[in-house]
């Protein structure tokens, strides 16, 4: 696992799905994709099918399903923990994405194992009707009739897929992913030229998080038995509703897991925020100036680390959301920018979809027809960027597959040791980043 200190966050998945023995057979119909957030042209192969931009999900549906997605944010947070490693950043809910495009292919135990590992629980197609409703309604939070909010906000989510030229894939696969996910299929030559179609991915990739991820799909990771590629990004940038007066930010002290006290810069600022204290641990919630997401920090007191982060999963980040209450906080809080890139594949076999990596026990048959598909690797890269004005963030995961009244009291709180932090949708409660902070220099 390969951790950087650098700017800002970025969300990106990308699932390359290869054949290990598929015919040349004759492409998809062509026809327009109808996805606005793919820019690079090329021929499109996909069923007649549109994106349902009005989708009729009962509201508990789309509860269950972000329940359903928060379970597996922690679930994987305590897979990628590495006692070598200090800091991560991850998007659970693009990784969520891009895999339901996967699943919608997947067929048997492959299926079963993914429904379990990913807490899918919405069954057949209310499952990615949810995802499409979820998302549209997530990207709701960009648009804004008032003249006096902010034009610094930005939550901008994507879909894409790329596909053989010349190679069958099922029509209700492809109505599946233009329907629910407004990705039509592109059409490249993974067999005649693997190095264009992985920069093409990667153009995409860098166009949808602000050049804030560049190449994403390494050199090798797409070669001649690559037959579809499954992309989600994700970019955020919004300012906080109490920003921090950059003439306060002042050299402090921030001590790591390891006890070492570092110098950071601090920013420092009085005002009304949603505070808890849990005895164990303080929580604060950091609003950005949209009111419609937050950040949710997590401190836990002095040597709890371990055990806080150890007991840490939806239904106690639940208990917490319920227990916030508005306080007046003296807050001291330290700028950082964190890059992580890691694999994947390990951490999601240890939670139970080990057959989508297996060659003789992978079935994506709904994608093709075939049990030719089989999930070879997986990378994810994230980036995120607190500052005194607010937060930048983004992430990119990639798959190959070969063939608030105040009290009177004013709470102390310095962020000056290990801490977790959300980044959240305030009407969902969607978890949409996640991110780990033990050391700073």
């Amino acid at each position: 696992m390969k951790r950087l200190l650098t700017g800002l966050n970025v969300l990106l998945i990308l699932f390359l799905l290869a054949a290990c023995a598929a015919p040349n057979v004759p492409a998809p119909t062509s026809a327009p994709s109808g996805n606005t957030n793919q820019p690079m042209p090329s021929t499109i192969a996909i069923s007649n099918k549109t994106r349902v931009t009005n989708p009729s999900v009962p509201a508990d549906q789309i509860s269950q399903l972000v329940q359903g997605n928060n379970a597996f944010a922690f679930d994987l947070y305590h897979a990628l923990l590495d006692p070598s490693a200090s800091n991560l950043f991850y998007s659970p809910y693009s990784i969520s994405v891009a895999l339901a495009m996967a699943q919608a292919g997947a067929s048997g135990n492959t299926l079963s194992q993914m429904n379990q590992a990913l807490h899918y629980t919405l069954p057949g197609a209310s499952l990615h009707q949810a995802f499409n409703a979820l998302q549209l309604d997530l990207a709701s939070r960009q648009k804004s009739s008032d003249p006096s909010a902010p034009d610094d906000f930005q939550l901008n989510i994507a879909n894409a897929t790329w596909g053989q030229s010349g190679y069958t894939f099922l029509p209700a696969y492809l109505d599946v992913l233009a329907e629910n996910y407004g990705a039509g299929l592109r059409l490249v030559d993974f067999k005649a030229d693997p190095e264009a179609a992985r920069q093409a991915i990667n153009d995409w990739v860098s166009q949808q998080t602000a050049q804030k991820i560049k190449d994403l799909v390494p050199q090798g990771a797409i070669d001649a038995l690559t037959r579809l590629v499954l992309a989600n990004a994700i970019y955020f940038k919004a300012g906080w509703l109490n920003t921090f007066n950059a003439d306060r930010t002042a050299p402090g002290s921030f001590t790591g897991l390891d006890g070492k006290a570092n110098t950071v810069q601090m920013m420092n600022q009085q005002s009304g925020f949603s505070y808890y204290d849990g005895g164990s641990y303080q929580a604060i919630e950091l609003p950005y100036a949209s009111d419609k997401l937050s950040m949710l920090v997590l401190m836990p007191s002095a040597g709890k680390f371990a055990d806080f982060e150890k007991s840490l999963d939806a239904a106690q980040l639940e208990s917490i959301r319920q227990n916030l209450s508005e306080n007046t906080v003296q807050l001291s809080f330290p700028k950082f920018k964190i890059e992580s890139e890691f694999s994947l594949g390990s951490a999601l076999s240890k939670l139970g979809m080990s057959d989508a990596f297996d060659p003789n026990k992978a079935d994506f048959s709904g994608m093709d027809g075939t049990h030719d598909l089989s999930i070879s690797s997986v990378v994810h890269k994230s980036y995120v960027s607190v500052d005194e004005n607010g937060t930048e963030a983004a992430a990119a995961t990639a798959i190959m597959v070969g063939l608030t009244s105040m009290p009177a009291n004013i709470v102390d709180l310095k962020i000056d040791h290990p801490f977790i932090f959300l980044i959240q949708d305030n009407q969902t409660g969607a978890i949409l980043f996640v991110g780990r902070v033990t050391t700073l220099s």
